[in-house]
């Protein structure tokens, strides 16, 4: 176990995870208007469980856990981007992503001052 595990725990994948997602939902939300676009989404507990396996790397975790979204309403020219979807999903990762980051700042800080004696 390297010495990152040991002092951020699951957060540090999470945040990757996070971040790769952010990435993905900008693209849909980016190619709302590209006939034949097909959405995608990061299942996020999925990714994060199969991250945390033994000998298991991040960009299998998320390859495995990226799946296809189903529109519920399609469209004629074959785009299954739903924006008000997509930009919920966008808003909800990017809190949770802030709040990670918060959570691993404070976790920062606090071992700063420990080495410092403070």
């Amino acid at each position: 176990m390297a010495l990152g595990d040991d002092l951020f725990g699951v957060h540090e994948k999470a945040l990757a995870l996070r971040s790769q997602r952010l990435g993905l939902l900008a693209s849909n939300i980016a190619n709302a208007s590209t006939p034949g676009f097909k959405a995608k989404d990061i299942d996020f507990a999925s990714a994060l469980s199969a991250a945390e396996q033994p000998g298991a790397s991040m960009s299998q975790a998320i390859e495995a856990a990226t799946k296809y979204r189903v529109p519920l309403q399609p469209s004629l020219d074959g785009n299954t981007v739903e924006l008000n979807t997509e930009q919920t999903k966008f808003a909800e990762n990017a809190v949770a992503y802030q709040s990670t980051l918060s959570f691993l700042n404070g976790r920062i800080q606090t071992l700063t001052r420990a080495l410092k004696g403070e």
